[in-house]
């Protein structure tokens, strides 16, 4: 009963407590999204590294966090909180030799012009800034690149593309090892 009454005063009117799933690099990442009206669960969260900067707090946020993010049917989301500049240039090279490491030379070859399409709204954005939000997005038919809040650019069509992206992070020759294994909540 006292506990109860704790509680009532601690969190008065049954407001809302924001719920984080993980900090990363100071970064709190939700441990909820929503994408095309479907909740998401955050199945990993860690931190990108180069050398020896930070360079961003990334979350995955899929329907069941169990089951094989790349594989599974509906929504999904990757999350990325910028940790310092990067060129829009240069983050784009980072995601195209992420998907080349990570296919055959045709399946690549097959992607490049969604590669080329993204790579035009990043160049339009011009600098992933330090703070910025940047999400790509898997509604269940189209990617859209979603930066703080707001969507931008054209929504690029197919699942294999989307699929493409995880195995930056995800795949055979991820382009960091732990950042895989957190990102799987291993």
């Amino acid at each position: 009963m006292a506990f109860r009454l704790l509680l009532l005063l601690i969190f008065p009117l049954g407001l809302a407590v924001p719920a984080w799933g993980a900090e990363v690099a100071g970064v709190k990442i939700d441990d909820k999204a929503r994408v095309a009206d479907t909740e998401l669960s955050l199945a990993g969260a860690g931190l990108r590294k180069r050398v020896f900067f930070q360079v961003y707090a990334i979350g995955l946020y899929v329907r069941d966090p169990k089951a094989d993010p790349i594989s599974q049917p509906g929504p999904k989301r990757v999350h990325i909180h910028m940790l310092r500049d990067v060129g829009a240039e240069q983050f784009i090279d980072a995601l195209a030799e992420g998907i080349k490491e990570n296919h055959s030379e045709a399946q690549a070859k097959a992607l490049e012009p969604r590669v080329k399409e993204l790579g035009a709204t990043m160049a339009a954005i011009k600098e992933a800034k330090k703070g910025m939000t940047i999400a790509l997005d898997w509604n269940g038919s189209v990617t859209q690149l979603v930066v703080d809040g707001k969507a931008a650019g054209r929504p690029i069509e197919g699942e294999d593309f989307y699929r493409a992206l995880l195995r930056i992070w995800l795949g055979d020759k991820p382009v960091q090892e732990d950042l895989k294994k957190a990102l799987l909540g291993a």
